[in-house]
């Protein structure tokens, strides 16, 4: 699977943004997905995650009840709608995705995922 992360940008504190991850092959939905950030100097953290056919999400507390995970596996692509966006959501985000059977529980570290896109750059400023 290869996956290619976009949307990014530069939005004030309070704003949204939709991240998008688009995914070659025909796999996609063997996948759960997940989107993860990084700051310079910092360890890359979990954001979220969403099972292969959707049904399942689970959410970094720092960002539950702003960011929402989805995904359309007909399009083969995966969001990331961020609303509400504080300067500290300022970072690199990458999607993620970990080949598993439905019922695997969702991955919360990236060390554990499987395959790796490019990242964005989302900057919220103040």
């Amino acid at each position: 699977v290869q996956l290619q992360a976009s949307g990014g940008g530069l939005v004030q504190a309070g704003g949204s943004l939709r991240l998008s991850c688009a995914a070659s092959g025909r796999t996609f939905s063997m996948h759960h997905m997940g989107w993860f950030r990084q700051v310079p100097g910092k360890e890359r953290e979990f954001v979220a995650a969403i099972s292969r056919g959707g049904g399942r999400t689970t959410y970094a507390d720092s960002i539950q009840g702003r960011f929402t995970i989805s995904r359309d596996n007909n399009q083969n692509t995966m969001y990331l709608q961020m609303n509400s966006l504080k300067p500290e959501d300022t970072a690199v985000y990458y999607c993620a995705a970990k080949r598993g059977i439905s019922t695997a529980p969702l991955v919360r570290t990236w060390e554990d995922m499987d395959y790796w896109g490019k990242g964005t750059q989302v900057t919220v400023s103040s």
